[in-house]
């Protein structure tokens, strides 16, 4: 997906949580995407945070809509929170990526 794109979805998934929350409690659900910082109009966040930012929100919709509907199954938010877990490591790796660039840059000046 393009990083407009996500940007998109992301949005989409902040209408979703806020519907939710009109009709439960979702702030204990939604602690994790908070403390991120970032929301769909953070246009100079990277593509990899944003991506980030919609597995958790995903995580935390599903939750909320098993919780409050009923629903037994946790594959679902099980397998977001694999998704959550591997958006980390990428996001940590492009830092890191992104640090030792800058280090060799400014060596080379």
């Amino acid at each position: 997906m393009y990083k407009d794109e996500l940007i998109q979805l992301h949005q989409f998934l902040v209408f979703v949580l806020k519907y939710l929350d009109e009709e439960y409690e979702v702030k204990n659900e939604c602690k994790e995407y908070l403390c991120l910082n970032i929301s769909p109009h953070h246009i100079h966040r990277t593509k990899a945070e944003h991506k980030l930012a919609i597995f958790v929100l995903s995580e935390a919709i599903s939750k909320i809509i098993i919780k409050n509907n009923g629903g037994t199954s946790s594959n679902i938010p099980n397998g977001l929170a694999e998704l959550v877990k591997r958006s980390k490591k990428e996001l940590v790796k492009f830092r890191d990526e992104n640090a030792l660039k800058y280090q060799k840059q400014k060596i080379k000046m």
